[in-house]
């Protein structure tokens, strides 16, 4: 799995994920995810639109990002998830749980209501 960063605004950075997310690959997101919350008020966009995979470890670090993430005041979001991702997100009920938009610059947009 390749992550990067890039920054939208001031404040809300975009994670881009591409590739395969799974128990090998979920030290480096879980990585990049603690570096995005050192900002003071982290709001993470995550970028889905080249992951072709996820599995458990990665939506479970996905989970536990977003709790302290909403602890600090802060947001993360999706956008771009496949069909795959999005039957995932709504078979295992997180698609209530995260917000889940088409494109990077609608998630970004709902960022600014």
């Amino acid at each position: 799995m390749r992550a990067t960063v890039t920054d939208h605004r001031c404040d809300v950075a975009v994670l881009h994920l591409a590739g395969e997310l799974d128990s090998e690959t979920s030290e480096k997101l879980r990585a990049t995810l603690a570096d995005l919350l050192e900002r003071p008020v982290p709001r993470i966009v995550v970028d889905l639109t080249d992951l072709k995979f996820c599995d458990s470890v990665g939506l479970s670090t996905f989970i536990t990002s977003k709790q302290l993430i909403t602890a600090r005041g802060g947001w993360l979001s999706f956008a771009g998830a496949n069909p795959f991702l999005v039957q995932l997100l709504e078979t295992v009920g997180l698609s209530r749980y995260f917000a889940i938009f088409p494109e990077v610059d609608d998630a970004i947009a709902a960022s600014q209501l």
